[in-house]
């Protein structure tokens, strides 16, 4: 059986697929438009939807990704608050 390997450009690969070398030149096809950044948020919140929401035997992970990531944020987003909070006595 013969196997054809094409040779992809660095645009056309994924993040995951980059290598470190060529990250610069990734980075610079991306399009950094606030249209090419709404675009990139709506198709990683497709792929990711297909992946996990919508599938026919789903399970609870999918979800669960989604409220770790809210804890997650929300605690870093008040880390400053809860980290000055650690110091104050209570008398």
């Amino acid at each position: 059986m013969l196997s054809f390997f094409f040779a992809v450009s660095v645009v056309e690969k994924r993040l995951m697929d980059v290598k470190l070398g060529e990250l610069g030149s990734w980075l610079g096809a991306r399009d950094f438009t606030p249209n090419g950044i709404i675009s990139a948020v709506r198709r990683g919140h497709d792929r990711y939807y297909n992946k996990y929401i919508n599938v026919k035997k789903g399970g609870i992970g999918g979800v669960a990704m989604l409220i770790v990531g809210y804890v997650a944020i929300s605690y870093l987003w008040e880390y400053d608050h809860i980290k000055h909070d650690r110091w104050r006595k209570y008398h």
